[in-house]
């Protein structure tokens, strides 16, 4: 209960930014996994583990769904798994903060198509430069599959944000995730046991693939699911601007991918472009409680 109390006194905000953080932490530290079981194994063990975690704090109440319920419920499970994967596949060729820049896209274009000002989508575009920059074509280093799969995990962040606030105020608390994660595990696993099966297995992936779980997803899509229920798309996808700098920043401390001046150009525009899409404020109330912080035992 005090957790709870703890949580509901917060800005939405902070729990957007602590759900960055905590995404980008889990995906430097993915990186040693991938080299051993690839990007599917070890998109799939994360989300395989996370159904674990969150069955055990939050387990899932089925008599709840409602038949229109369950497209929603298994597209965003769908949208979720990939999401992870493609960007695990990204960042295997290119740099952290490059690959989340990239991804960008994706919620942003989507935060220009929800405001209401129309003039807001000339912020994509803005972006697009900074992303020329930061991958710097003109060097000829920047692996073009890497670029590919970035901007398929954004395509899948959008459409992620979109139904992420769409379940969240279906479902309280956490249970969503606990209904949509097993879905992402069923949709990663064609792709990742196989890798999983015929990767370099070592004895240290498995409780490397279950501290990254309790990271990503559990934490970090719970705090987004949290905060996405008290904050408009616009807000939520101009709050996501300073992602890119967690991304770098996080490259730098873990990975030390130490970016050149061009990239750090292109960083600035591409959060200047987040930052300028929308002005949104917090979502108007709809009376739903915020209940479950995702480590609250039942």
């Amino acid at each position: 209960m005090k957790a709870r109390s703890i949580v509901n006194g917060l800005p939405p905000w902070t729990l957007a930014v602590a759900a960055m953080l905590a995404v980008q932490l889990a995906n430097a530290l993915s990186v040693s996994v991938v080299e051993q079981v690839g990007a599917g194994g070890t998109a799939w063990l994360r989300m395989s583990f996370g159904v674990i975690i969150l069955w055990i704090i939050a387990r899932p109440n089925f008599r709840s769904i409602r038949k229109q319920d369950i497209p929603a419920l298994i597209v965003l499970g769908v949208v979720t798994g990939y999401m992870t994967l493609l960007f695990l596949e990204a960042i295997d060729r290119i740099p952290l903060g490059t690959a989340v820049s990239i991804e960008f896209l994706g919620p942003l274009t989507v935060a220009g198509i929800m405001s209401k000002n129309r003039k807001a989508l000339v912020w994509p575009a803005l972006a697009i430069v900074g992303v020329v920059l930061l991958t710097e074509p003109w060097q000829g280093q920047i692996d073009p599959v890497g670029v590919v799969f970035a901007l398929s995990a954004g395509i899948c962040w959008g459409l992620y944000n979109l139904l992420t606030q769409h379940v969240g105020d279906r479902f309280s608390g956490i249970s969503g995730l606990s209904l949509t994660i097993p879905v992402a595990a069923l949709a990663t696993m064609p792709l990742g046991l196989p890798q999983l099966i015929h990767g370099e297995f070592t004895w240290w992936v498995l409780p490397a693939a279950a501290g990254i779980a309790l990271i990503t997803p559990v934490i970090a899509f719970g705090l987004e699911m949290l905060a996405l229920r008290r904050m408009t798309h616009s807000a939520f996808g101009t709050l996501l601007s300073i992602e890119p700098a967690f991304g770098v920043l996080i490259g730098i401390l873990i990975l030390a991918q130490m970016p050149t001046w061009f990239q750090v150009l292109g960083i600035i525009l591409v959060i200047s472009a987040g930052a300028g899409a929308q002005r949104g404020g917090q979502r108007e109330s709809k009376n739903l409680p915020l209940t479950e912080l995702p480590l609250e035992a039942k």
